[in-house]
């Protein structure tokens, strides 16, 4: 009986690994850039009671804070990128612990920095940066004086830079015993016995073969189960965390806390799950129908990953998947279109999946080099397809983003990354469906982006609505232990999936193995990116070049606005719920269409 095993990463082709040399040449180049960190930052910290004296002094002071924390990000990203490629790999993970120290000891001598920059009078402040010669920084500061009411003093931001590092150990421990430590073992398929991981999970939850479904899901949860208190106190340890920061910082909730410094108002949030609670009728009709596609007396949590249309295998080289994610994305141009494909090719992609190798997928773009995407990409797994188109978007935002501002107003949010990510997606779907050969291939598309909208517009609304009753809970001083978070995702798992489901005995595990949740309050904005995403594909390969151009300034506009009022320039208004219900008006039409197939 053969055993197919993952390659180290040793044994990855540098072709398919990212390169990392638009960040640094060579090791010692990183090393002489991580060594000049506490210097700049010393000499940065010699403007420490001068902020004010003058504003020619002030912009001396942001050049060089502008200087230093350009240099710790390629630093932090480089050490960080080969972190994820292998966490195995003790001389990385070495080296990104010597710059999370390098860049705390730098944030703790700067913690001054903010206050004292905000301590300026208001009106002596802003005269200032509307001089041309502060155009770089005019928006830094300008979110700076929005923030100003939650700025603490100088004792007390050195404080919470100081314990910055210490507040990352419940996510690097969950990490670590997700990718390194859990052993799943391997499950029989077709005679060979395949490794079960964070990553092949997905793959044998698609399997026509439900007892290899079955297996897989049992064996995946009860690994996780026999770890569950260790779980719980690591997500507890996370929602602490985030309390104490809320606190600390003068806010009245962890939510308000996670929106303020992006002027989300609070209404996007709480709207978000409640149009989705007003919609689940066809969230739970699609389930019926789902269940009658597949032909079986009873609807399982391992069922729910598997296509509508059996039978269909769809092979796809990764030359392949760069070729289609070029011709679905044509209507943006050919500008973008070649940008993105000759990275997708030429040093942006770690493409592989290597012993530990972080799971899933990411962009990780800064001001200075590629835009780097980690995947693990399986050429049988048709999805993996619009994962490269997704983070694509991701890498292309950042491109744009860093070659239309200046450093220190360039990061564009999270917010609006989602919206540049699942817009790509939407493309390639439309590309796909409209290519269709057969019937039954145009229902697997449908079957798939079906799934694609529940996967990122309800089940993170699903999250999203976990982490916010979490976190309360902890605020209105409820305790947080396996059992309670195992109760109230189960509750939410009832409520979105409907009656037509039936659940495991560990199926509410799942809440304590989702790796965003120690990001709080992240999740929420897949599910207003893909709304505001679908409204804007649909607006810009319906319209002209004028609504092109739109998208485009969203895209160039980087950090430079809000992010809702990035998205109104886009032509989307994402403080209102229309375009939330649209996105689950679409999905009503995919829902009768498949009913009809079926």
């Amino acid at each position: 009986m053969k055993t197919k095993t993952i390659p180290t990463r040793s044994e990855i082709p540098a072709s398919d690994k990212w390169d990392l040399t638009s960040l640094f040449k060579t090791e010692q180049d990183w090393e002489n850039a991580l060594s000049s960190i506490e210097p700049k930052a010393q000499e940065v910290a010699g403007y420490k009671g001068k902020l004010s004296s003058s504003k020619e002094t002030l912009l001396e002071a942001l050049k060089k804070y502008s200087d230093l924390w350009q240099i710790a990000e390629i630093v932090e990203n480089y050490a960080s990128l080969q972190h994820n490629a292998d966490e195995g790999d003790q001389n990385a993970t070495n080296k990104e612990g010597r710059v999370q120290m390098a860049v705390v000891k730098a944030s703790s001598l700067l913690s001054f920095f903010d206050s004292e920059i905000t301590a300026i009078d208001d009106a002596t402040l802003n005269s200032w940066i509307e001089t041309p010669e502060f155009a770089d920084y005019k928006i830094y500061i300008k979110k700076l004086l929005h923030l100003k009411p939650y700025i603490l003093s100088e004792k007390e931001e050195r404080l919470m830079a100081l314990q910055s590092e210490a507040s990352e150990t419940a996510y690097k421990t969950f990490s670590i015993l997700e990718n390194l430590e859990l052993d799943f073992g391997t499950i029989k398929v077709k005679g060979k016995q395949l490794p079960l991981t964070q990553t092949t999970w997905s793959q044998f939850l698609k399997n026509p073969d439900r007892k290899v479904r079955k297996e897989a899901y049992e064996r995946f949860y009860d690994v996780f189960e026999k770890h569950e208190n260790t779980l719980a106190s690591l997500y507890a340890g996370s929602v602490n965390q985030d309390i104490f920061e809320t606190r600390a910082r003068g806010y009245s909730s962890c939510l308000e806390h996670a929106l303020y410094s992006n002027k989300v108002p609070l209404e996007v949030y709480h709207n978000l799950i409640d149009t989705v609670h007003k919609n689940f009728d066809t969230l739970h009709r699609y389930y019926k129908v789902f269940k009658k596609a597949l032909g079986n007396k009873d609807l399982r949590h391992y069922d729910v990953y598997m296509p509508f249309t059996k039978d269909i295998s769809i092979h796809t080289t990764y030359d392949e998947a760069v070729e289609i994610c070029r011709e679905a994305l044509s209507p943006l141009g050919k500008e973008y279109t070649d940008t993105l494909c000759s990275g997708l090719k030429n040093g942006w992609v770690d493409r592989y999946e290597n012993k530990g190798k972080r799971s899933g997928a990411f962009s990780s773009g800064c001001f200075t080099g590629y835009p780097y995407i980690l995947l693990n990409y399986k050429e049988d797994v048709i999805r993996d397809v619009f994962t490269m188109a997704h983070e694509g978007g991701h890498s292309m935002h950042s491109w744009y983003s860093s070659h239309n501002n200046p450093f220190m107003c360039y990061n564009y949010t999270i917010f609006e990354a989602e919206v540049a990510s699942t817009f790509n997606e939407e493309l390639v779907y439309q590309y796909l469906l409209k290519n269709a050969k057969t019937k039954e291939e145009k229902k697997y598309y449908l079957s798939m982006r079906a799934g694609d909208i529940l996967a990122t517009l309800h089940r993170q609304t699903m999250f999203a609505e976990y982490e916010l009753k979490a976190h309360e809970l902890v605020e209105n001083g409820t305790p947080l232990s396996a059992e309670v978070l195992r109760k109230l995702y189960r509750e939410l798992l009832e409520q979105y999936f409907g009656p037509e489901m039936t659940f495991e005995r560990n199926s509410d595990m799942e809440g304590l193995r989702i790796p965003h949740f120690y990001s709080a309050f992240y999740v929420y904005k897949y599910a207003t990116g893909i709304s505001a995403a679908m409204a804007l594909a649909d607006r810009v390969t319906r319209g002209g070049e004028a609504e092109r151009e739109d998208y485009f300034k969203f895209l160039k506009s980087g950090g430079s606005r809000y992010p809702i009022e990035s998205l109104k320039v886009a032509g989307v208004d994402m403080s209102k719920t229309e375009p939330i219900q649209k996105a689950l008006d679409k999905f009503k039409d995919i829902v009768d269409e498949l009913e009809k197939l079926v």
